[in-house]
């Protein structure tokens, strides 16, 4: 994940600042200098899970639920700050608060996920971890949206990982 400031963040005092999460299709370094923060994305996207951020960009919110990527917010997007055919980076993984590394047994993030990219390891004493497969997840969301405890964090990967067939 990159945590430089951007230059709009270090004039406010955020000198190390995450990723924001931007709808699918979303430019990368550019995005908050191409959108005009109309809101279009926000109204058009059918499963309400795009919001605006403080500074009135949008932001995707995977704790409300999961994303189809039926691409209605680029279709409503009037300048280029969205588009089809950009990389969607962004992917999932549990933090320790996650119910099953406490040792309460729980599945409900690979129940959610489609993609089958969540599988859990059983480690000693019984207890047992959630393993996200890269490569699997599409990032929608849907685990985070489903996770009692809000344990499901995305992180932006740098590449996706190539695998080949014997």
């Amino acid at each position: 994940m990159t945590n430089q400031a951007t230059r709009r963040a270090f004039l406010r005092g955020a000198f190390r600042q995450q990723d924001t999460m931007r709808p699918f299709g979303a430019m990368g370094d550019g995005f908050t200098d191409a959108c005009t923060r109309c809101g279009d994305c926000l109204t058009a996207c059918p499963e309400a899970i795009l919001i605006a951020d403080r500074d009135g960009f949008p932001r995707l919110d995977p704790s409300l639920g999961a994303c189809t990527f039926c691409a209605e917010c680029i279709d409503a997007c009037e300048t280029d700050a969205l588009a089809e055919g950009r990389d969607w980076t962004w992917r999932a993984q549990a933090d320790d608060t996650c119910l099953s590394v406490g040792g309460v047994f729980c599945r409900t993030c690979e129940d959610q996920c489609d993609a089958q990219a969540i599988r859990f390891r059983l480690q000693t004493g019984g207890r047992s971890v959630p393993a996200f497969d890269t490569n699997a997840c599409t990032g929608c969301g849907g685990c985070a949206s489903a996770c009692p405890v809000g344990a499901i964090q995305f992180t932006k990967i740098t590449q996706l990982k190539e695998t080949a067939t014997c």
